[in-house]
């Protein structure tokens, strides 16, 4: 009996070492599904401030954009509809990201009015190509959803650079003696 209560162990464990390692295996065989690439997360990783990094989270959307729109223009001939709807993903979490870090510079007192004012500026350029989209684009049915959320996310990132604005610490002031 004992020896047959230790194969039964034994089987149980080999079985959970098993499904442990195929799990293991399926998790790396899975496609990373990060919007940015390693050369763009290092980037962002060794931008000095916070400035540089919603610089570089802005050019980022900006370059989804103009893939998007060249995508419309020139679709590719498989995977149109997912690159599409990547495309549009991957400019939602660019502009989110940069907002994020206007936020957290505002909550750490960071000098991050150029950021503000590229945000400010980027997102009326964004939202207006957006609503274009929106209005009559080619084949809207099957990034709508995305388009939608893209605009909404926008306007959110246009008013949180307008009172990020209003917060900020102002300038350093230089007095003459």
């Amino acid at each position: 009996m004992k020896r047959l209560r230790s194969i039964l162990c034994f089987a149980v464990l080999a079985a959970i070492a098993c499904c442990s390692l195929l799990a293991t295996r399926a998790a790396a065989q899975r496609p990373d599904k990060d919007y940015l690439s390693s050369i763009e997360s290092d980037k962002i990783r060794d931008a000095e401030t916070p400035n540089d990094r919603i610089k570089l989270f802005l050019t980022f959307a900006e370059d989804r954009l103009t893939k998007f729109q060249y995508e419309l223009t020139h679709p590719s001939v498989n995977k149109h509809e997912e690159m599409l709807n990547y495309l549009m993903n991957s400019y939602i979490g660019c502009v989110d990201d940069a907002a994020d870090l206007i936020q957290l510079g505002l909550e750490k007192q960071d000098n991050i009015r150029q950021g503000i004012d590229l945000m400010a500026t980027k997102s009326a350029a964004f939202l207006e190509i957006l609503k274009k989209y929106s209005a009559n684009g080619p084949e809207l049915e099957v990034y709508k959803d995305n388009l939608d959320d893209a605009i909404e996310g926008t306007e959110d990132a246009l008013r949180e650079a307008q009172n990020a604005r209003k917060k900020a610490a102002p300038p350093p002031i230089r007095r003459k003696n």
